[in-house]
């Protein structure tokens, strides 16, 4: 499958005028179909922005490989195709929102017409551009850095906190917009504290704490309990000598892929039937939580 983004060893060190280097990134290696919607998690201080300014070509890589929509994410003409809505946009203030729409397509050599300008308004749920972006409430003011990032159809949108300030009901609406140009084909990479939207939107998830990608995959597989697994006998047995323990819902086994073949030859040698087999799954907010406390133990 062919990548929309795709970075080999990635690695920027921040050197300190009085202090010691900041490595924000750390040989990371990740790459991302195209038309896939990826959603990036990790703790502040992760290094998720200073990826994102690397994939914007904003900063540029102490070393590695990054290619962005099969080129550099210096050249113009590939900027040109992302979409970019920033955790902290700077509006001006006195700008109607269908003029900051028309100067942000002007940067992108863009020339909509006030027609479709206010449908893409409309889209985002601002019903008019003709009022001053002063007078948006937080809310309003993220539906305009949406629609800006929309503009041209891009094929790739990266989204840092799409909903941030947006009522519960909006999210629901953001949500259904950003399946839509999934729909379309867009490739979206979101970063969001907000885990569950994450989940309700991103078919793939990475991980990301202390400039590594601690863990990535699709959304089932990183969510799956590493070696955790819920098995379920026929009638009541006991099955802790062959090596599983109570669950709510049957029995828990914790190990390899092959160690829970093991156990399960052994619970079917003392006459035990199996009648399912289950990886048991968690959100991603225990998938995090997990990551972090898995390097802590380390």
């Amino acid at each position: 499958m062919t990548a929309a983004l795709s970075v080999s060893q990635l690695v920027k060190t921040w050197k300190g005028l009085f202090g010691p280097a900041q490595h924000a990134l750390r040989g990371l290696t990740l790459s991302v179909p195209k038309g896939a919607a990826f959603g990036l998690i990790g703790p502040n201080g992760a290094g998720k922005t200073t990826f994102i300014k690397v994939l914007l070509g904003v900063v540029r890589p102490t070393s590695g490989d990054v290619t962005v929509l099969g080129g550099d994410p210096q050249d113009t003409a590939v900027r040109a195709r992302i979409g970019y809505l920033p955790e902290r946009m700077h509006l001006p203030a006195a700008l109607r929102g269908r003029d900051f729409l028309r100067s942000v397509s002007t940067l992108k050599s863009l020339s909509p017409s006030d027609t479709e300008l206010d449908r893409l308004l409309e889209r985002v749920g601002l019903r008019t551009g003709s009022q001053r972006v002063g007078t948006f409430s937080k809310g309003m003011r993220q539906r305009l850095g949406l629609a800006a990032a929309m503009l041209g159809q891009p094929e790739l949108l990266i989204l840092d906190e799409p909903t941030d300030g947006i009522d519960p009901v909006g999210r629901v609406e953001v949500r259904a917009l950003l399946l839509e140009e999934k729909k379309r084909g867009a490739t979206i990479l979101l970063n969001s504290h907000l885990l569950s939207e994450t989940e309700r939107i991103c078919d793939r998830i990475g991980v990301l704490e202390h400039g590594q990608l601690r863990l990535e995959g699709t959304l089932d597989d990183v969510r799956r309990a590493a070696s955790r697994w819920v098995v379920r006998f026929e009638g009541e047995v006991t099955a802790e000598d062959a090596g599983f323990t109570r669950a709510e819902a049957g029995w828990s086994y914790e190990g390899d892929v092959e160690g829970l073949n093991q156990a399960l030859d052994t619970a079917r040698v003392r006459g035990l039937r199996v009648i399912a087999v289950t990886p048991q799954t968690r959100d991603l907010e225990a998938v995090l939580a997990d990551s972090l406390i898995s390097r802590e133990t380390n």
